[in-house]
């Protein structure tokens, strides 16, 4: 019995749909158990299933690269599905234009803090250059974050990894930091979520409210044309 369960999984382990198989199952499980906790910060989805994918790798000696060959399928969407942000944007289109003079100060603030506060800590701590490179961008969108990267001589792959943490960490920290801070305004908490944790902040901004999710799109957005545009001429 053991045996035959053993070549099964061999056998599905080869197939490259197997990982995209894998990592929607074990998106759609973290995700129920973030609803039923009541959509708890520590509980974020995301999270719990870069490490429940990252045990089954480790643990069956599946190489990354053939779990890729499947899991690449969603790795494709992720730029149309950046792009789909513009809807939820458009309908709040009123109220972003009367927060216009808010966000006009804090977005410019929000990237120069993230890449500054990123090369000067790697700075200090003796990173190679390729590596202060490649942290540089990792205040933005994966898509956007990996093309800069590449663009001023980093590693592409380490970006990708870094923004993943990156937005990971600010989904599951800003919105208790930001209740800590006594920040109530949804505009206010859309923008920083968008600004520091990208897509993955932004989708935990769609869970507080409608509102504070179109404010994290737009600074999401943003934040990603301003850093794409003035890192390069930059650095």
């Amino acid at each position: 019995m053991i045996d035959g369960l053993s070549d099964i999984w061999v056998y599905l382990a080869r197939d490259p749909l197997f990982g995209l198989t894998l990592t929607i199952v074990a998106y759609l499980a973290a995700d129920r158990v973030y609803r039923w906790l009541g959509l708890h910060p520590l509980a974020n989805p995301v999270l719990w299933s870069v490490i429940v994918l990252a045990g089954v790798l480790w643990a069956t000696d599946i190489p990354y690269a053939r779990y890729f060959e499947g899991a690449q399928f969603i790795h494709v969407l992720l730029g149309p599905a950046t792009v789909a942000l513009a809807v939820p944007l458009y309908r709040a289109l009123g109220t972003l234009r009367r927060s216009w003079r808010g966000i006009a100060v804090a977005l410019p603030a929000a990237v120069v803090v993230a890449s500054l506060g990123a090369v000067g800590l790697a700075m200090l701590f003796g990173a190679e250059d390729v590596t202060v490179a490649s942290v540089a961008p990792k205040a933005v969108t994966t898509p956007i974050a990996m093309g800069i990267s590449e663009r001023i001589g980093g590693l592409p792959s380490l970006t990708a990894v870094l923004v993943i943490l990156t937005g990971i960490l600010g989904a599951v920290l800003g919105p208790p930091l930001l209740t800590l801070l006594k920040v109530r305004d949804p505009r206010a908490r859309g923008i920083a979520l968008g600004a520091a944790a990208h897509g993955i902040g932004t989708a935990r901004a769609f869970n507080e409210s409608p509102e504070t999710g179109a404010h994290a799109s737009l600074a999401m957005g943003l934040a990603g044309v301003m850093t794409a545009v003035l890192l390069p001429l930059v650095w």
